[in-house]
């Protein structure tokens, strides 16, 4: 940790009471602020990643160590949010940068596959039951995109069903359901009605290719499925000839197995991102052996699936170390953690009579100040109140999205969140006394 660098909150002792939670944030980033005047002359908006906007400017971060983050400025964070639940073991965990370290003096990349390559890939069949053959892209939305392709190439129907308010990458058929919108080749029926996707299934079920869902609502707002639901409907798209493809790129973290482990559902196509890549760019998508000959260039009329960094060696030798060493136990450890801190902001939220809920499953949480929980982040009522409870846990040093979504990491010792939860205290006395 650098000397110089310290919470934002202990370097600016106060000022949340005498000024606005805005002022204080002002204060305390203004090469932020400048960074981010030029940002906007040559970026959109100053920047690449829409949920990473917030007013009345974004931070610039600097460097990540462990649960820690710092900016430009010199403000330490502590991170939980984890690049939107990707770094599961936090920022430049060592065994990842000496893996990384090594790939790369041995060349960034090649048009071959790489032993790590090999070892990822592995990794990923044997933990997930119902992968056997697994194919490689640089993103989640390209998985989104591949695994639609697939389900159409072997399906010869066109249509998606999928999740109102679910998120499966910025691919156009399948980004429309965040909005809770129909799209031109796209249906939706609400997560956790069984009975809904049933009816499409059978009403319309000779057009759908594929059925895509998450088994926990992620960017929605961290939404657990009712029981049966996912089984249900992977019954009824079965019987409709149609592909049930599941989307793991945040839930893969919930379990070794994945949240098809845990709802105990077998997908035909499953989607991989984010902590598959230790940090870097990733993609994957993975099903049977029959399913995935589809892309064997030893068949003839295979689908053909390119690109320039699909398998890379320096991702998938961090890739080979996140998966590893993601054990269960470590996963049940972040599980306790995402209890009590659940149990600690609602604590917090009482004491100074904020209206607040949380949804949390595993080390994954999101916060409403609303009695009870939206059916969805885009739904909720509650915009000013997380806005400003956003920009106070920054000013108490704690990283998180606007959204109020956190992700627990493995290097977030119980001391730390000890920390997290006296700082998140202090962020909600300052909302509460900003009111509305």
């Amino acid at each position: 940790m650098e000397a110089d660098a310290q919470p934002l909150v202990e370097s600016h002792q106060g000022m949340a009471t005498m000024n606005s939670i805005e002022e204080t944030y002002r204060a305390a980033t203004e090469q932020s602020a400048q960074l981010a005047k030029r940002a906007e002359r040559v970026m959109p908006g100053g920047d690449t990643r829409t949920t990473t906007y917030y007013r009345p400017y974004p931070l610039t971060l600097k460097r990540g160590e462990g649960p820690f983050l710092w900016d430009v400025d010199g403000n330490r964070y502590i991170d939980l949010l984890g690049n939107y639940t990707s770094l599961v073991h936090g920022n430049a965990y060592p065994p990842i940068v000496e893996a990384v370290t090594k790939a790369v003096r041995d060349g960034s990349s090649w048009p071959a596959r790489s032993e790590a390559q090999l070892e990822l890939a592995t990794l990923l069949c044997e933990r997930v039951a119902s992968v056997d053959r697994v194919r490689f892209c640089n993103s989640g939305t390209e998985a989104g995109m591949l695994a639609a392709h697939v389900a159409r190439r072997l399906t010869g129907r066109q249509l998606i069903l999928m999740a109102r308010y679910g998120y499966h990458g910025s691919y156009d058929d399948l980004e429309v359901g965040l909005a809770g919108q129909d799209g031109e080749r796209t249906m939706l029926a609400d997560f956790g009605e069984a009975t809904a996707f049933e009816a499409l299934l059978s009403e319309r079920g000779a057009e759908i290719a594929a059925v895509f869902l998450e088994p926990v609502l992620g960017s929605a707002g961290v939404v657990e499925p009712p029981a049966g639901f996912l089984e249900r409907v992977a019954e009824a798209t079965r019987r409709a000839g149609a592909m049930f493809v599941v989307d793991e790129v945040i839930t893969l973290r919930l379990a070794e197995g994945g949240g098809q482990q845990i709802f105990d559902v077998k997908p035909d196509l499953t989607m991989f991102g984010k902590i598959i890549g230790g940090g870097f760019p990733v993609g994957a998508i993975g099903g049977s052996e029959d399913v995935m000959s589809a892309f064997d260039p030893r068949n003839r009329g295979s689908i053909f699936h390119s690109g320039t960094f699909n398998g890379n060696p320096v991702t998938c030798a961090a890739g080979v170390v996140s998966i590893r060493e993601l054990t269960q136990a470590r996963i049940d450890k972040m599980a306790k953690q995402g209890e009590r801190l659940a149990a600690e902001l609602a604590r917090a939220a009482r004491q100074v009579e904020l209206p607040f809920s949380v949804r949390h499953c595993g080390s994954l949480l999101n916060v409403f100040f609303l009695k009870e929980p939206p059916p969805a982040t885009i739904a909720r009522e509650d915009a000013r109140a997380v806005s400003n409870f956003h920009l106070a846990a920054l000013n108490q040093g704690l990283f998180l999205a606007p959204r109020g979504m956190i992700a627990l990491s493995t290097v977030i010792t119980d001391e730390v969140l000890s920390e997290v939860c006296e700082r998140a205290a202090k962020a909600m006395a300052d909302v509460a006394q900003a009111g509305e």
